[in-house]
Order: C-alpha cells, then sequence, then structure tokens
C-alpha cells in the first residue's frame, strides 16, 4: 500500500479534481485505487454501500476509481448548522453536535476513528489518494491537525501542493505555504502542481524555473484550465452556475439559495437539461419568472424556513400558487411544506417547534437517529410507471393526511406527497432527477411540455467528464514522478 497526499494552498485549490482526475488515471492504468479525505467540512454528502455518510466530492472519487464509495474514505465530515456549530459525523455514522472550539478540542479522539479508517482501506487497496482540506498553513488549526500535514505526518505519506492560477498570485500561494510550514512538513511537500492555467504557457515557464530553484523540488505539472468541466460540487453554491438553452418550450425553476442548503447536487440535472431554465435566488433578489419553485434540502430545516419567511418567500409561494404554478420540496424543503415541524430534542438547534407554510396537511418531527440509504421504486408517467432511484439522508419522520397521496413508490412502500390539486409535491428522495426517465417523468408532472426526445443520462455525463479529467492529468502531468512516489 502506498498513499500519497494532495494538499492545496488555499480552499477551492483544486485538490478535489485532482484527486479525481489521479482515481481515474490510475484506475485505467490497473491499479486498484482509493480516495481519502481524513476530515471534510460540507453540506452536499453521500450515502455509502455500508449504509454510512460521507462527502460528496470523496463518493465522486470513488466513482472516479471505479469503486463503490464507503464511510472509511472519509473518517471526519462536518456538517455546519449554524456558523459556529457543526454535526460531526464519524466513520459515516452520527456522533453529535459539537460548537467549534468544542470539535477544535476533540480532534485528538478524532485522529483514532482517521488512522483506524485508513488503516482498513490500506488493506483493501493498492493506492490510496488522499485530500487535503483547505490548506496547511492555517497556524490557526495547526494544533491538533487531521486534515493535513498531521495526516500526512502520521502516515509518513509524500505530498504534492496544487496551487490555482486562476485567481493570482499563485507563486506566492505555494512559498507562502512552504513558509509557513515546519521543517518536516516542508520536506514531506514533493512538488507543485499548477492548477486552471489559460495563456501562453511560453510566459509562464521563467516563474516556473524560478520556483523550482528557489524551493528545490519540482514543478509536476501545469494543468490547463478546463472551460465547462462540469462535476458534483462539493459544497460551495454559486448563484451564477446556470446554464442557459436557447429555443423550444422552457420549463422555468426557481431556487432560494437557503443559507444551510444541503445536497444542491439534486439541481445538477436541472441545470444541464436542455429544456429547463433554472434560476437561484440569493437574498435580497428578486424573484424570476417561475413555473415550479423548488425548496431544496437543509442542514437547519426550522432556522431556513426562517430565513424564507423573512425573505417573504411564503407571500411569493403563495402568489405563485394562486396564479397555478407549481412547487415541489425536497427533504428540508419537503418538512417546511408541513404545517408543524417539531425538535424536541434539539436535533438542529434549540429544542422547540414551529409552524411549517401550512401546504400539506403533515407535521414532522425530529429523530436522533438518521435515515441514510440508498433507494430505488416505481414513479407513474403519462404512459405507466418507471424506475426512480435516489438516497435518502434525513433525521425527520414526516405523519399526516397528505402522505395519503403519495409522489412515488420505494422498495414495496409510499414516499412523498401530492396536493389533492397536483400543485405542490414533496419528497424525502435526493438525487430524484438523475435518472433520464425518472427526470422526464417528474419534469411532465412539474409541467414541462412532452417531447420524444430522452435527455442525457447524469451519470454517463458524469464518467465523460471524469475521463476528460484524467485525459488532462495524463498530457499535463510528469506521470513517471507521480509512479515514483506511489512507490
Amino acid at each position: 500500500m502506498a498513499t500519497l497526499m494532495i494538499q492545496g494552498t488555499t480552499s477551492d485549490a483544486g485538490k478535489s479534481t485532482v484527486v479525481a482526475g489521479l482515481c481515474r488515471m490510475l484506475a485505467r492504468r490497473g491499479f486498484s485505487v482509493a480516495p481519502f479525505k481524513p476530515q471534510n467540512m460540507a453540506l452536499n454528502s453521500a450515502v455509502t454501500v455500508d449504509g454510512g455518510e460521507i462527502g460528496r466530492s470523496t463518493a465522486l472519487q470513488a466513482q472516479a476509481a471505479r469503486v463503490a464509495p464507503h464511510s472509511d474514505m472519509n473518517p471526519v465530515l462536518l456538517k455546519p448548522e449554524s456558523d459556529k456549530g457543526a454535526q460531526v459525523i464519524l466513520a459515516g455514522r452520527v456522533h453529535g453536535s459539537m460548537a467549534a472550539l468544542d470539535y477544535h478540542a476533540y480532534k485528538t479522539t478524532a485522529r483514532q476513528t482517521v488512522m483506524d479508517c485508513h488503516r482498513r482501506l490500506s488493506e483493501r487497496f493498492d493506492v490510496i489518494i488522499a485530500e487535503g482540506a483547505g490548506s496547511p498553513a492555517e497556524v490557526n488549526l495547526r494544533e491538533g491537525d487531521i486534515a493535513n500535514m498531521g495526516f500526512a505526518e502520521a502516515v509518513d505519506c509524500p505530498v504534492l501542493l496544487v496551487g490555482d492560477i486562476d485567481r493570482g498570485g499563485v507563486f506566492a500561494q505555494l512559498c507562502g505555504t512552504l513558509a509557513l510550514v515546519s521543517a518536516s512538513e516542508n520536506a514531506r511537500i514533493k512538488g507543485f502542481v499548477i492548477n486552471r492555467f489559460r495563456g501562453d504557457i511560453g510566459l509562464l515557464e521563467p516563474g516556473l524555473e524560478w520556483l523550482a530553484e528557489r524551493e528545490a523540488r519540482p514543478v509536476l505539472g501545469v494543468l490547463p484550465y478546463l472551460q465547462g468541466l462540469w462535476l458534483d460540487a462539493e459544497d460551495s453554491l454559486s448563484l451564477e452556475q446556470r446554464l442557459d438553452h436557447a429555443g423550444g418550450d422552457m420549463l422555468k425553476v426557481v431556487v432560494p439559495a437557503l443559507p444551510r442548503i444541503s445536497n444542491h447536487t439534486d439541481l445538477d440535472p436541472l441545470r444541464l437539461h436542455p429544456r429547463v431554465s433554472l434560476s437561484l435566488v440569493g437574498p435580497d433578489q428578486p424573484m424570476p419568472d417561475a413555473d415550479v419553485i423548488l425548496l431544496p434540502g437543509s442542514k437547519n430545516t426550522r432556522a431556513d424556513l426562517a430565513w424564507l419567511r423573512s425573505q417573504g418567500w411564503d407571500e411569493r409561494i403563495q402568489r405563485h400558487l394562486r396564479y397555478g404554478g407549481r412547487v415541489l420540496g425536497v427533504c428540508g424543503g419537503f418538512q417546511m411544506l408541513g404545517e408543524w415541524i417539531d425538535d424536541p430534542d434539539g436535533i438542529e438547534g434549540e429544542p422547540g417547534g414551529v409552524e411549517g407554510l401550512g401546504w400539506l396537511a403533515m407535521s414532522t418531527t425530529m429523530r436522533p437517529d438518521k435515515r441514510l440509504k440508498r433507494v430505488s421504486g416505481r414513479i407513474d408517467t403519462a404512459d405507466g410507471c418507471c424506475s426512480i432511484h435516489g438516497y435518502e439522508i434525513h433525521q425527520g419522520v414526516s405523519r399526516g393526511e397528505a402522505l395519503s397521496r403519495p409522489l412515488m413508490r420505494l422498495e414495496g412502500r409510499d414516499e412523498g406527497a401530492v396536493s389533492q390539486d397536483g400543485q405542490i409535491m414533496g419528497t424525502y428522495l435526493h438525487g430524484l432527477f438523475d435518472g433520464p426517465d425518472a427526470c422526464e417523468a417528474l419534469l411532465a408532472r412539474l409541467g414541462l411540455p412532452a417531447e420524444d426526445t430522452r435527455w442525457v443520462d447524469l451519470d454517463g455525463h458524469r464518467e465523460r467528464q471524469l475521463d476528460r479529467l484524467a485525459d488532462n492529468i495524463e498530457e499535463h502531468l510528469d506521470m513517471e514522478m507521480v509512479l515514483r512516489l506511489i512507490g
């Protein structure tokens, strides 16, 4: 077993994409390879083959490596519930909620989980490509570190440092990082990767030579900026992530960008769909014309519901329904559509309850046990029914008359709800639009005029993007050096 760690000078330097590209490249060469992220902070998550929960980007890297995602691949997942606290997931299971300072002290205990997960992976795979979090130069977080150099030192693995030239100052990023880590950590960094370059490489070469000479280690590659690269987002939500498609009858879908929005990868198939116009609406922004308002998942349903009300979305939705519009709620958004949300144990904040938006006759109670499961079933179409699959990640249990009119059947049970007039729908299923047939069936129920053609399969699209990423790694990275580092 060999471990190679990819760390970055900043958040969003491109660590996740480099790891995904390396995993696919090594898998294509016949290696048994697994991704590993010791600690991640993200609200986009996935359900693993062993019934655990890991960050979405790590699950994507597992797909790149052509293996099933496993909870060992992301031992610590932090899911922010507020600006100062998060739910802590250890080895795929809920450990509890902690304030930031409390978790900082707890990291020495979490370290054992990290090491145990890495050991188990090392027994099953030839190569582990590990990913850091943020930057190793965050001096305020160095004590008890398990996300970057603390892990690399513990397992004695080499590190490649990624810098993002597109945001500017890449030489300062790289040299500054080296200046702020310890001597042993500095020596552990075996080379540099410069990411997202666009322009004439000849203009960059003098800087590359200067960097290699100054820091006495090579630049393993300069990765070009890949226009139009689409991969599942690790966590961040950009209000500009919108593709405008020309022609045809378009379904206009509007989504409020909740402060604690979770699993917003549910929106990716809609963003890519050639007959859907998707708009994300941030705070204090006007709501554009809409055929559908989609309420997404939330890590803090009551707090995000309060935000919706403060932004006037309750009135917007009421007006939207009055004029014949449709509403779809997913997970936390589904809970908001009910009459009451109760959190007696303070799962998502202080104990208490709050009135829902009241458009579905049901109430929800938060429970300590989280439901984590991959599921499949059937959903009605104009011609009969089709298969649908996805995953559930929630701690709420909903009951009420609205559930007697389900949206779909999953593994022999009713799931979701549809209002009597068909305008309002809700479900706990994430990934509901991922399959092409289910996507078209749902969009038809939301008002998209039918066509004979079917949209491209999302999973196939994702596979092509991973191969494109691996091709870029093969062409522009010194693979001989990478292979030497992994032995």
